[in-house]
């Protein structure tokens, strides 16, 4: 620590983002950056703690006192050194993980944390201008090939780790780009698409082999993969959306979220979709029925798109603004998130259920919502009570934002024939192992739909588990 007074003299400084009149007319990045000198403060107010929580709420482990200290010492190849041998990707993380590692650094009991993400992207950002991160193709390779299915953070970093033992990798990805949600569910407002091309062309380089446009369990069974190669490794997610069926699901101008972001992501990057296709909420009332971060990013898109009006409604309750007892320090908070998208225009609101959606001629026009009240009952369970009241909410397009449930079963786990745990995902024991001999599971397949921080993590645990095995 080579200021030990910096977190009492130098105040948190976020970079902010762009002004909001001039990022809704465009989808490029919304936070801004810091120059050098101001990093290397803001990285100067970690106070390298005897027991740093930061370290113990981060799922990879990564160590942040190290390499805040490098980055105050303006030794940023040492900095990102450090950073790379916990994570993969931290461009990646350093723009869209909620940051754990903040919520649990002391300096946030005072409401002041160390800007650890956005320090994280920065480092990673100067490494690539300068550089310092070139291709580590393996020395020697082991004559095994791995066949990873699936190129999301999970799949991306198992690859990567695989390959660097000298295994042979091949990602299979059923779609035209790869990346997963990464790259077709992460607005580019939040996740430029370059970050993920720059990262794969260092994979390629390094001698990762990939297979675009090939659904494995349609375009290539199961049983060829099961056959051309010594390991499998399971990275589909969990693509699996939740659905609700009120009345008047049928009618047109519903859908599921991710529909609706891929498309414009896909259109951003040139993909052909067909005009009766469209999804557009261009001069539209838009309901976004789900309140975390899929949900917001549909708030955004559809502002972008010029929407006359947003709305956002949650089923549960508001959570409380700062604190919350439930939720102390160092875990991490339920409490209130205004994302930059909702600062751009929008009406939220909670403790709504929906009871109907209310079509003209097979299109929808509105939507009636039933408030709800919730109490907790001696187990701590949360328990849902009707209230009676409704409201009624003009709406031309709803998005159903209300996360994931499990992996496609249909296709390739099915022909593998892997078990499933209570959760629909795919059931692994401690070593990521399923009850198929030689396939593994990672990410959001094998642990339902969560952070990009745990799916790296995971990607990285399972690498270790297959080379084991190999």
């Amino acid at each position: 620590m080579g200021n030990p007074k910096a977190f009492i003299n130098i105040p948190r400084k976020d970079a902010g983002y762009r002004p909001i009149n001039e990022r809704i007319y465009d989808f490029g990045e919304v936070e801004q950056t810091l120059n050098r000198e101001d990093r290397k403060l803001q990285a100067s107010r970690c106070m390298d703690c005897g027991i740093p929580f930061c370290h113990w709420g981060c799922p990879l482990g990564n160590k942040m006192p190290e390499w805040q200290d490098l980055i105050y010492k303006g030794q940023w190849k040492e900095a990102v050194e450090n950073l790379h041998e916990t994570n993969n990707f931290p461009d990646f993380t350093g723009r869209i993980c909620p940051a754990p590692c903040e919520k649990s650094c002391v300096l946030a009991l005072h409401d002041a944390p160390v800007t650890i993400r956005e320090n994280e992207a920065a480092v990673t950002e100067v490494a690539f201008i300068e550089g310092m991160i070139k291709a580590r193709p393996p020395k020697t390779r082991t004559g095994k090939k791995v066949a990873v299915i699936g190129s999301g953070p999970a799949g991306l970093a198992a690859a990567q780790q695989l390959n660097r033992k000298g295994h042979h990798v091949t990602i299979f990805e059923k779609d035209n780009g790869f990346g997963g949600l990464l790259r077709y569910g992460i607005p580019n407002f939040k996740l430029n698409k370059n970050i993920i091309d720059r990262r794969l062309a260092q994979l390629e380089e390094e001698g990762i082999e990939f297979k675009p446009n090939t659904e494995v369990g349609k375009d290539v069974s199961g049983k060829e993969i099961m056959k051309n190669f010594d390991a499998v490794c399971l990275a589909v997610g969990a693509g699996h959306p939740r659905d609700i069926q009120p009345e008047g699901r049928d009618l047109k101008g519903i859908y599921f979220a991710m529909d609706f972001l891929s498309q414009q992501n896909q259109l951003i990057m040139g993909e052909t979709v067909a005009d009766e296709d469209i999804i557009s909420a261009k001069d539209k009332h838009i309901l976004v029925i789900g309140g975390g971060d899929t949900g917001s990013d549909c708030v955004g898109t559809s502002i972008r798109q010029g929407a006359v009006k947003v709305t956002q409604i949650e089923i549960l309750p508001q959570p409380p603004v700062g604190k919350n007892p439930e939720t102390p320090w160092p875990f991490y908070p339920t409490i209130l998130k205004t994302s930059s998208s909702h600062q751009e225009g929008c009406v939220r609101k909670w403790a709504l259920n929906t009871k109907q959606f209310v079509g003209v001629k097979g299109q929808l026009t509105e939507v009636i919502v039933e408030e709800v009240e919730w109490s907790k009952d001696e187990s701590g369970r949360m328990n849902m009570k009707p209230t009676g009241k409704t409201d009624t909410i003009k709406a031309d397009l709803v998005f159903l934002a209300l996360g994931f449930i499990h992996p496609v079963h249909e296709g390739l786990l099915t022909e593998l024939g892997v078990n499933f745990d209570g959760r629909g995902n795919v059931a692994i024991d401690k070593e990521n192992k399923s009850n198929v001999a030689k396939v593994y599971a990672a990410g959001d397949a094998a642990m339902g739909a969560s952070l990009v921080v745990r799916a790296i993590a995971s990607g990285r645990k399972v690498a270790e588990d297959i080379h084991k095995s190999l």
